[in-house]
């Protein structure tokens, strides 16, 4: 006699609510995960797309340069060497930089050296930087954009996207595996109905498998 038939009709019920609260909490956790990573699994499947077929999308990329002479008041506060060899140029150089050179350099760290003063400036879809001498005050700039698919590959890889766009990742890779345990737990609870479920999950699993074994090298 299986274990179910000694149950009392009271302590059925009781069982059948049970599933049905993990029913409702596996499905309310999946489509919650499902939604805060829709946008996400969207953007990184098609800077997948991008990103494989890298060759065949020309782009052209703009370059600006510039310069221009910091005024010796501002000179001044280049001429005394830091503490730090990475420390971000001060205020009013970066207030200069911004009015007359058109480049934000705000939380930008700077290579000191006795004679120049040098910024990087790469971020997605750009790379530039800003040089400035430290006893005549010659400024020059270059800023280089790549595009929007640029832009939108270099999210995709993480590249010089700052704190918060890491944070998103993050939160973004969690909600991901959230979906997909909860999604894989759905399956096996529905899986005696719909036979081709673990034929197509085993699918799923050998095809890339395969690759990586058979055919990278």
């Amino acid at each position: 006699m299986a274990a179910s038939d000694k149950l009392t009709p009271a302590q059925r019920i009781a069982r059948s609510n049970r599933r049905a609260e993990w029913m409702r909490q596996i499905k309310q956790w999946h489509w919650i995960s499902g939604a805060i990573s829709l946008t996400g699994m969207l953007l990184f499947a098609l800077t997948g797309l991008t990103l494989n077929h890298a060759a065949l999308i020309s782009s052209k990329a703009a370059v600006t340069r510039n310069e221009g002479t910091v005024p010796p008041s501002i000179l001044e506060y280049l001429k005394a060497d830091p503490a730090d060899k990475k420390a971000p140029l001060p205020a009013e150089v970066s207030v200069w930089a911004k009015a007359n050179m058109g480049i934000a350099l705000a939380g930008r760290s700077a290579e000191w050296s006795s004679d120049e003063v040098y910024v990087s400036l790469p971020r997605p879809g750009r790379d530039g930087w800003l040089s400035i001498d430290r006893t005549t005050g010659a400024a020059s700039s270059e800023l280089t954009d790549r595009g929007w698919i640029s832009y939108f590959n270099d999210l995709h890889k993480g590249r010089t996207a700052g704190a918060m766009w890491s944070l998103f990742i993050d939160v973004f890779a969690v909600a991901c595996i959230v979906f997909s345990i909860t999604g894989l737990i759905l399956l096996q609870l529905f899986a005696k109905s719909r036979p081709s479920t673990w034929p197509l999950v085993g699918f799923g699993i050998a095809v890339p498998l395969a690759i990586a074994i058979f055919l990278i090298h």
